[in-house]
């Protein structure tokens, strides 16, 4: 039962208020021993021209309270509810152990959303900001899924350009003193870019003979160039399919910015002919200055589509190719002006994209030292980072099992790691930046990805130790305390977060929450010794410590992360 949907239903029919209104008022007190929801009557005030706390008094003798309420209070303009404690236990540890793994899945939508994210460039490595893409897109994809939304995951990947010719001018250069390696070839010319970059810095005999490849490139005019292009963009692909299945991320289409040159010269034509973009010196420019959106080029002088053209060429490939009602865009905050533009130039040409199209925006990541930068060969590589991550998890794990095999030393290892790199990017609201310290990311004690698997592994410990089986039955009268009932209250609410995740496209709000559970368990454990002598209320408390388990696995697979049953 959704407790507070109950309410805001019933609150709603009875002052006349509409649903949404109810639900922006209705609150949790800051204090449990207020009770578990307020709601405000100060805005029935002018409805029935009284005082504040005269309509509290009113609205508490017209309401037909449920049974599952025991109990009001008038707390100034509040009128506060409690939850009956054997209400609340039995219809949420019920609910849950029901339906399982699919506690909190919403009801199947009509509608499709397309999820576009990781977009990392090819002949370049994956940093560490990729990773936050990659993990914000990933979770929002399972949390849609979760809700009940149809998802199409893809991902749109820069395969030429200037940042190619680079490499490729690069790898003429220095393969043989570099030597071109037999495995890791993506993260080789991930670190050739940066070689380059950082050797070229200022050399305009360099930069000339770059522009001239980049020209070849675009222009497919060079057969040896476009050999080496070929080539060198296949190991990097090689690579991310080893990146995608290590993180768990299965993508429905692969898109590339050398597919979506032509569309976007195409859309550009479409452009011309409705008078929307205009020639400027030689350029195809829409001018969005009236829109406070500046000015921007669609086709260079020599004709070449723009990052913005590009991306209404890739549009026009993915609405022929897939059916959908919403295509969100998961990329950095850097570019959000960016993608106004190409939303109004939507608008403009009255092409549907406008209203299904939406930029899921996300704070850059910073390291404790400062600023990154692949061109300065600033770039903290994700494989480089795993490998410091794996090689400080390691020996914790080896200490704490000494019997186990060097294959499952690995496996946790990993397992460990991933979930520490994972919730880091996911924990902070979607929009604010981030600095990632890899360190404070593995501690088990912190509001880390560890930890929170760490109170899932202890949640099946109790129940191993305990042997305890599901069918006995349970007096939900004995879950009274006031830590029971923190427990029992966020566990009933944890299907309202995912609704609300997906609705705003929000995943830090699961990360949140699986915190928090871990937080309040942890507390529970703490206040209330679970293996008592009274076979009643042990049988009570290891349901809820079953349900807290089912219920951190759920939200931790909605982040992908592994929900470990030992540490």
């Amino acid at each position: 039962m959704n407790f507070k949907e109950e309410l805001i239903n019933l609150l709603s029919k009875t002052v006349k208020l509409d649903v949404p209104q109810m639900t922006q008022l209705l609150s949790i007190p800051p204090d449990p021993k207020l009770g578990d929801f307020a709601f405000p009557c100060f805005v029935l005030s002018k409805q029935w021209k009284m005082a504040p706390a005269a309509a509290a008094e009113k609205l508490n003798s017209e309401l037909n309270l449920p049974k599952w309420i025991n109990e009001t209070k008038i707390v100034g303009p509040y009128l506060n509810f409690f939850i009956d404690n054997s209400v609340l236990a039995k219809e949420t540890l019920t609910a849950v152990q029901k339906e399982k793994e699919k506690f909190g899945f919403g009801k199947g939508k009509k509608e499709t959303i397309m999820i576009e994210f990781f977009h990392a460039n090819t002949h370049k490595g994956v940093h560490i900001g990729h990773l936050r893409n990659i993990s914000i897109g990933s979770a929002l994809a399972n949390i849609l899924e979760s809700a009940g939304y149809k998802t199409i995951r893809v991902n749109y990947q820069g395969d030429i350009g200037p940042h190619v010719a680079k490499c490729i001018w690069g790898y003429k250069k220095f393969a043989k003193e570099l030597k071109e390696p037999t495995d890791d070839k993506g993260i080789w010319l991930g670190k050739l870019y940066s070689k380059v970059s950082i050797a070229n810095k200022g050399d305009k005999s360099a930069e000339e003979e770059i522009r001239e490849l980049t020209l070849k490139l675009y222009e497919h005019s060079d057969k040896e160039i476009e050999k080496l292009w070929k080539k060198t963009r296949q190991w990097c692909l090689e690579d991310f399919e080893v990146f995608y299945t290590d993180f768990g991320v299965k993508f429905d289409r692969l898109y590339f910015e050398s597919e979506a040159e032509l569309p976007g010269k195409k859309v550009f034509d479409e452009l011309l002919a409705k008078k929307i973009a205009k020639e400027s010196d030689g350029a195809i420019i829409v001018d969005l200055e009236k829109y406070k959106l500046n000015v921007y080029v669609g086709l260079t002088g020599k004709g070449y589509p723009t990052y913005q053209a590009k991306e209404m060429g890739l549009a026009k490939l993915k609405q022929k190719e897939f059916k959908f009602d919403k295509s969100l865009h998961v990329v950095g905050s850097e570019q959000e002006l960016f993608f106004k533009q190409v939303f109004k130039t939507y608008e403009l040409m009255k092409s549907p994209m406008a209203k299904k199209s939406t930029h899921i925006s996300y704070g850059l990541v910073n390291l404790p030292e400062g600023k990154m930068s692949s061109r300065l060969g600033t770039m903290v590589l994700y494989a480089d980072l795993f490998a410091k991550m794996m090689g400080r998890v390691r020996p914790e794990v080896q200490e704490r099992h000494p019997k186990l095999s060097k294959k499952e030393v690995e496996k946790r290892t990993k397992m460990i790691a991933f979930a520490a790199l994972k919730f880091s990017m996911q924990i902070k609201e979607n929009n604010r930046r981030m600095t990632f310290d890899w360190e404070r990311a593995l501690d088990l004690q912190g509001d880390t990805g560890p930890y929170i698997q760490y109170a899932h592994a202890r949640a099946c410990s109790i129940l191993r130790k305990a042997k305890w089986k599901k069918s006995v039955k349970v007096n939900f009268d004995l879950l009274g305390s006031d830590s029971e009932k923190k427990v029992l209250l966020l566990l009933s609410k944890y299907p309202e977060f995912v609704k609300e995740s997906a609705e705003k496209y929000k995943p830090y709000l699961i990360a949140q929450y699986v915190l928090e559970l871990a937080q309040l368990f942890s507390e529970f454990y703490v206040n209330n010794k679970v293996m008592v002598d009274d076979k009643e209320l042990m049988n009570a408390r290891l349901l809820l410590v079953d349900s807290v388990r089912q219920v951190l696995a759920n939200g931790l697979s909605l982040l992908g992360i592994s929900a470990p049953e030992e540490m």
